[in-house]
């Protein structure tokens, strides 16, 4: 698929951009990205990881000092909730290990099925598609695939991409977003698929009438 290889192309080597050292450090990041950026995630994780560096030590953490350390990232007080939750189950129900399973990684506080294929995909190396807010704009601008929620677009995407990408596809689209296909004024015409885009017109006329005006 031609989409596919441009954004390949573009985005050689692309994966997630939270810092982490190792799979523990890495769910945790994600459930804490949720509603935030990966960057003010990465500004709070350093002193987190070093008081918390287990799920042992967090689940013995208070959830003030928690929230004191996250408090700049969007919804501390629930997410400071979570990761202790999450922390406790993994050490109760997982020996202290992330399990390497949707079924196991569904069952802990704070884990959805976005956060859930980016540890498949990242940590365990498996075919799993990631759907956030960029993924799910950027397809659908793209029709890349058509869906009306995250979950249907996951499905959708499975459907058109082949699975050995699967979880490249997620880490392309994201950075694409990120980069190029803003919510708010998509910068098409430095976009590498602007003529593969069916929503780039659109865009292109309203950016081209703003400058005439």
């Amino acid at each position: 698929m031609l989409i596919l290889e441009r954004l390949a192309r573009a985005y050689p080597g692309a994966t997630t951009a939270l810092h982490h050292k190792n799979i523990f450090q890495l769910l945790i990041s994600v459930i804490l990205s949720a509603q935030t950026t990966d960057a003010r995630v990465n500004m709070v994780t350093p002193q987190l990881f070093e008081k918390y560096p287990t799920p042992d030590a967090l689940t013995k953490a208070s959830t003030r000092d928690v929230e004191r350390i996250i408090k700049s990232i969007g919804f501390y007080h629930v997410k400071s909730k979570s990761i202790i939750s999450a922390a406790r189950v993994l050490d109760e129900n997982f020996g202290g290990r992330v399990p390497k399973t949707m079924d196991e990684l569904l069952t802990i506080p704070g884990v959805g099925r976005k956060t859930a294929n980016v540890v498949l995909a990242v940590a365990f190396g498996q075919s799993a598609i990631a759907v956030d807010t960029h993924v799910f704009r950027v397809a659908n601008r793209l029709a890349l695939a058509r869906a009306t929620t995250p979950a249907k677009m996951e499905q959708a995407l499975m459907k058109v991409v082949p699975k050995p990408h699967w979880g490249d596809v997620s880490q392309w689209l994201i950075l694409h977003g990120r980069q190029v296909c803003h919510a708010r004024n998509p910068q098409c015409a430095d976009c590498v698929l602007h003529d593969l885009c069916p929503s780039a017109k659109h865009f292109l006329r309203i950016s081209a009438g703003k400058k005439t005006g």
